[in-house]
């Protein structure tokens, strides 16, 4: 029997793909046989050399996320490079912390724009294609723990990540008949950017880890599995999922 989880021939498309959780996923698709196209802001030369380090192809594309302007040059870009789009991982996402009561206009629709509106959007094009080219693919969205819980200070990153959540049911939901699988990651307390400030703060810290069962900060490697098993066959009858990898932090 081959191997349910080999990638082998696939294109991955991972947004966020430079640092953080996106690097650590575009290297466990690479590892895993896919070639990666890794979308950013600034380039991704890192993650495009250790990609091709593994004997896979890569390709950086650079792309403003905060609108959806450039979702069909995104596509257009993986697939003169690599092929068409077979995977699609919509990890790319910012936060803003404030108060509830001070929280402004631009920090909830810079949050929204980037975490849900360009998710749907760049997910609604790769899913046409898709569909036209009757190739079904892999859908995997990256939730949070606070598609589960409320949070403090984060009101527009909650309000999206809850919606992220909902459109991964919505999607498996409309387009499980095309043979495309959505499903969402729901990384717990990962050291990364986002988290840096409440790495940082010394109170914040210890309240998180004194709940995480298993003790330590996630490290973006602890994400490979879970995406693979997501972009790979071993999932093909697993749809609308939203899988926590978080340590235990649920459990608690």
């Amino acid at each position: 029997m081959s191997n349910p989880f080999d990638l082998t021939g696939k294109v991955a498309l991972v947004t966020g793909g430079n640092t953080g959780l996106g690097q650590g996923i575009a290297l466990a698709l690479a590892a895993a046989g896919a070639d990666v196209a890794s979308v950013a802001r600034r380039a991704s030369d890192d993650t495009v050399g250790k990609v091709l380090a593994k004997g896979r192809k890569g390709v950086s594309i650079q792309a403003d996320l905060t609108s959806i302007e450039p979702v069909e040059r995104i596509l257009d870009e993986a697939t003169a490079a690599l092929g068409p789009v077979d995977i699609l991982v919509n990890n790319a996402g910012i936060i803003r912390r404030a108060d509830a009561v001070d929280f402004s206009e631009q920090d909830w629709d810079d949050v929204m724009n980037v975490n849900l509106k360009v998710l749907f959007f760049l997910s609604q094009a790769t899913a046409k294609r898709m569909i036209a080219d009757q190739r079904g693919g892999k859908i995997i969205n990256t939730a949070s723990m606070l598609s589960y819980q409320g949070g403090i200070r984060v009101p527009s990153y909650t309000a999206s990540k809850s919606g992220v959540a909902g459109l991964t049911k919505l999607m498996a939901n409309e387009w499980a008949r095309h043979g495309i699988n959505a499903n969402a990651i729901a990384p717990g307390y990962f050291a990364t950017d986002n988290t840096q400030a409440l790495q940082d703060d010394p109170v914040r810290s210890k309240e998180i880890l004194g709940r995480i069962p298993a003790g330590r900060w996630g490290d973006p490697t602890d994400l490979g599995g879970a995406a693979v098993f997501l972009a790979s066959r071993a999932s093909d009858y697993v749809q609308g999922i939203t899988l926590p990898v978080d340590g235990g932090w649920l459990a608690r």
